[in-house]
C-alpha cells in the first residue's frame, strides 16, 4: 500500500526575533482617544497601563486569537492583611462577594436589608458570648432571623447574570497577598460584564451570610485534613515568626471562623475594595480606546479611599541556624526543606527563580538529574512559592522503601552545594532562561495567562519595565553570580518538616453549627438582571480562515508536500512530520512512534538529545491514532535551524535499544 507523507511546518514568530537585547524597558507615556496611558518598548503584550482619575489602575493587552476577553479585578488586599484578631476576613469577604447588593440578589432591599443589619447586630452580640449552651441558643436566633430575610433573597443572580451574557470559568480566589475575581467572557459583551461588576465593587451585603459559613467551614476542614498543606502551614510559620505570611492564615483561625465578625468584613470591603487599590486587567480581543472609555463611563465614579493604609512588610530576622519540625497524619512519609527568600517584586527574584529552574526543571536540572532519574529517591520536585515580601524556595522528595527523611534532606544539601561551588554544567543557565521564555511565549498564547501576569505585576507593585524584563535581565546572569548568590542564601538558614505517617494528636475540626435550610427563590430576576438579558449587545463579527491566502504551499524532493504559515505574534515554531497512516494500518505503529522518545542516534543518546534540545528551548513529542501519525518539534524559532538538525539526524538515524524498547513494552 502506498502512503502520503506530508509535512507541516508553522514558523512562529519569525518576524517578532528582531527584538533589540539592547531594549530601554522604561515606561513611556502616549495618549489616545482623550486618556493617556504608560507602555513599555518591548513589551510582548503591548500593554497599555491607564490610571483613572479616582486612582484606578486598568491594565488592557490586546489579543484577537478569538473573540473572547479574559477579565480580572485585583484588589491589593489579602490574608496578610486581615487583622491579627480577627484572621479570615479576606477570604470570606471573597465568598460575599457573589451574593450581590441592594440592586441585584434582592426581591425587595428595603423589607431585606433590617433583617440582614438585625443579622450583623445578633453575630456581633453572638461573639461576645463564651457560654456553649448560651451561644447554641443564640445561634438558633440568628438562624431563624436568616430564614426570614432569605425570603427576599435572589440565589446565586450574580452567576446567572454572567452565565447569561457568556461568560465562562467565574471563580475568585484569596492569597496571603491579593483577592482577585475572574471570568471570560465575551468580547461583545464588555459592558454588561462592566455594568454588573461597577455594581457590585461598589456595595457590599452580607446576604445569606449564616450558609456561607458552612462552606468557609468545609473548606477549613479539609485544610485541617490534608498532610500536605498542614506541612505546608508548619513551613510558613517556622520561616515566618513576625509576618502575617507564618503568623496567621489565609482562611482564619477555628477561633475567629466560629466567631465571624459581619461588621468588621464590611469595614475591610470599605477600607480596601476602592479604586485607589483596584486593578482591572483585561487580555483579549479590545477595542482599546473604546474599552478605556467604557471602563471610566462605568468605574471613574467609585470614590477613593483617602486614607487607604500603606502596607509595611513585616521584617523578620535572619536564620542562623535549620528549624526543624515535624507533622503526623495518614499518607505516606515525605520531607519538605525551606528557604526565606526575597519577593516577587524584588529584582533579586530573577536569582530565586533562575536557581529553582537548576535545581529542577523536569529535564535536565540537578535535582532531575541526580535524584530522580538516578532513582536515588522515590519522586523529587522543587518550586518557588511566590509572594510580594518574601518567596520560598521549597524543595519535595519521598524516601525509598528504607530510606530515612535525614538521607533525603542530605541529597538536597548535596545538590545545593554543587550551585555554590558551580558543579553544574556552564550551559545550563542560558538552557533555562530558554526554556523560560519558550513556556512564556507558550502561555502568552491564551489570556488567561496573559490576564494574569498583568495581576501579578500590579498587585506585586511591580513596574511594568521590571516585569517585561526579567528574562532579558536573566540571561545576563553568569555562572559566578549564581554560586555568589547560592553562597549568600542557601546555608543553614532553613525551615524542615517531616511528615510522618501516624495519627495526629493534635487533629482539629470547625464544628458546624446548627443550620437550618433555607428555601431560596431561584426564579426571581431584580429589574437589574432584566435590564442585562434584555440589552441588544453589538453583534460579533466572525474572522474566517482563507486556505488560499493564509497557508503557503510548496513541493520538495520526492514528491514531499509541505504546508506552512508565517506566525508574526510570537518568538516560537512549530513544525509537525505528518504521516497518513496510523494504527488501522498495522498496531504496532503506536509502539513505534512512541519508541522514537527513547532511542538515540550514532551521534547522541536518547538523553543527550533530550538534553540538547533542551539548551535551545525546544523539545519534540509524538502522537499516533488510527488513520494518522506525527512527531511535532516546537520551541524558540531563533534556535529552530539548530534543532531541526538534532532532530532530522533521529529520524534518519534512530538506533534501536532492546531495553529501552523493553520497558516500552511494559507499558502497553
Amino acid at each position: 500500500m502506498k502512503t502520503k507523507l506530508g509535512i507541516i511546518i508553522c514558523l512562529l514568530a519569525l518576524a517578532a526575533c528582531t527584538q533589540n537585547k539592547e531594549t530601554n524597558y522604561e515606561i513611556k507615556k502616549a495618549e489616545s482617544g482623550g486618556f493617556t496611558y504608560e507602555y513599555v518598548d518591548g513589551d510582548p503584550l503591548k500593554t497599555r497601563i491607564y490610571t483613572l482619575s479616582n486612582g484606578l489602575k486598568v491594565y488592557l493587552s490586546d489579543y484577537k486569537n478569538e473573540p473572547r476577553i479574559q477579565t480580572a479585578i485585583a484588589v491589593k488586599a489579602g490574608g496578610k492583611n486581615d487583622p491579627a484578631d480577627n484572621t479570615g476576613l479576606a477570604h470570606y469577604l471573597e465568598h460575599m462577594m457573589f451574593k450581590g447588593t441592594a440592586t441585584f440578589g434582592t426581591q425587595d432591599w428595603e423589607t431585606e436589608s433590617v433583617l440582614v443589619d438585625s443579622v450583623e447586630a445578633l453575630f456581633n452580640q453572638y461573639k461576645e458570648i463564651s457560654d456553649p449552651e448560651e451561644r447554641k441558643k443564640h445561634y438558633r436566633i440568628i438562624d431563624q432571623v436568616s430564614i426570614e430575610a432569605s425570603k427576599y433573597a435572589i440565589a446565586n443572580e450574580y452567576d446567572k447574570m454572567v452565565s447569561g451574557i457568556g461568560a465562562k470559568g467565574t471563580n475568585a480566589y484569596t492569597t496571603n497577598d491579593r483577592t482577585v475575581y475572574i471570568n471570560d467572557i465575551p468580547a461583545n459583551q464588555l459592558e454588561n460584564w462592566l455594568k454588573i461588576e461597577s455594581n457590585r465593587f461598589q456595595m457590599i451585603v452580607n446576604r445569606l451570610f449564616h450558609t456561607e459559613l458552612e462552606a468557609v467551614y468545609e473548606e477549613k476542614n479539609r485544610s485541617l485534613d490534608s498532610d500536605i498543606w498542614k506541612g505546608f502551614e508548619a513551613m510558613l510559620s517556622a520561616l515566618f515568626k513576625e509576618h502575617p505570611y507564618g503568623t496567621q492564615t489565609v482562611i482564619g483561625t477555628i477561633d475567629h471562623l466560629k466567631n465571624p465578625s459581619i461588621t468588621e468584613i464590611k469595614n475591610y470591603f470599605y477600607k480596601y475594595y476602592v479604586p485607589n487599590n483596584v486593578g482591572i486587567c483585561l487580555s483579549g480581543d479590545l477595542d482599546l480606546d473604546a474599552t478605556i472609555t467604557l471602563i471610566d463611563k462605568y468605574f471613574g465614579s467609585w470614590k477613593p479611599n483617602e486614607t487607604l493604609p500603606t502596607w509595611t512588610p513585616v521584617q523578620e530576622a535572619p536564620l542562623t541556624a535549620p528549624i526543624v519540625t515535624e507533622v503526623l497524619g495518614p499518607d505516606a512519609e515525605r520531607i519538605m526543606m525551606g528557604f526565606r527568600l526575597p519577593g516577587r517584586s524584588s529584582r533579586d527574584y530573577i536569582m530565586v527563580r533562575l536557581i529553582d529552574n537548576i535545581l529542577a526543571n523536569s529535564q535536565a536540572g540537578l535535582v532531575d538529574l541526580d535524584l530522580v532519574k538516578q532513582q536515588k529517591v522515590l519522586e523529587a520536585s522543587t518550586f518557588v512559592y511566590d509572594m510580594n515580601d518574601y518567596s520560598m524556595q521549597v524543595l519535595m522528595a519521598s524516601p525509598k522503601d528504607g530510606q530515612t527523611l535525614d538521607q533525603l534532606r542530605d541529597l538536597f544539601l548535596e545538590e545545593l552545594e554543587k550551585i555554590k561551588t558551580g558543579n553544574f554544567d556552564d550551559w545550563l543557565i542560558s538552557a533555562v532562561v530558554n526554556d523560560l521564555k519558550k513556556n512564556q511565549l507558550n502561555q502568552h498564547q491564551y489570556n488567561w495567562a496573559r490576564s494574569n501576569d498583568l495581576v501579578v505585576a500590579f498587585t506585586s507593585n511591580m513596574p511594568w519595565g521590571d516585569f517585561v524584563s526579567e528574562f532579558d535581565r536573566m540571561s545576563k546572569v553568569t555562572k559566578e553570580d549564581v554560586m555568589v548568590y547560592a553562597k549568600a542564601n542557601f546555608g543553614d538558614n532553613y525551615a524542615l518538616v517531616y511528615k510522618r505517617t501516624g495519627k495526629d494528636p493534635n487533629a482539629q475540626q470547625v464544628e458546624k453549627p446548627e443550620i437550618t435550610k433555607v428555601e431560596l427563590n431561584r426564579e426571581a430576576k431584580s429589574p437589574f438582571h432584566e435590564a442585562i438579558i434584555n440589552s441588544e449587545p453589538p453583534k460579533l463579527k466572525p474572522l474566517f480562515v482563507d486556505y488560499d491566502k493564509d497557508i503557503e504551499e510548496l513541493t520538495m524532493k520526492n514528491d514531499l508536500e509541505v504546508l506552512y504559515t508565517q506566525n508574526d505574534e510570537n518568538d516560537l515554531f512549530r513544525l509537525y512530520y505528518k504521516a497518513d497512516f496510523g494504527t488501522n494500518i498495522d498496531p504496532k505503529i503506536k509502539v513505534a512512534v512512541d519508541y522514537l522518545e527513547f532511542v538515540g542516534t550514532p551521534t547522541y543518546t536518547a538523553e543527550e538529545i533530550q538534553k540538547e534540545l533542551f539548551k535551545l528551548g525546544c523539545n519534540f513529542s509524538v502522537f499516533s491514532s488510527a488513520e494518522e501519525s506525527y512527531v511535532m518539534l516546537t520551541g524558540l524559532s531563533e534556535n529552530m535551524e539548530k534543532a531541526m538538525v538534532i532532530f532530522e539526524d533521529l529520524l534518519a538515524n534512530a538506533q534501536p535499544d532492546e531495553e529501552a524498547l523493553a520497558k516500552l513494552k511494559e507499558g502497553y
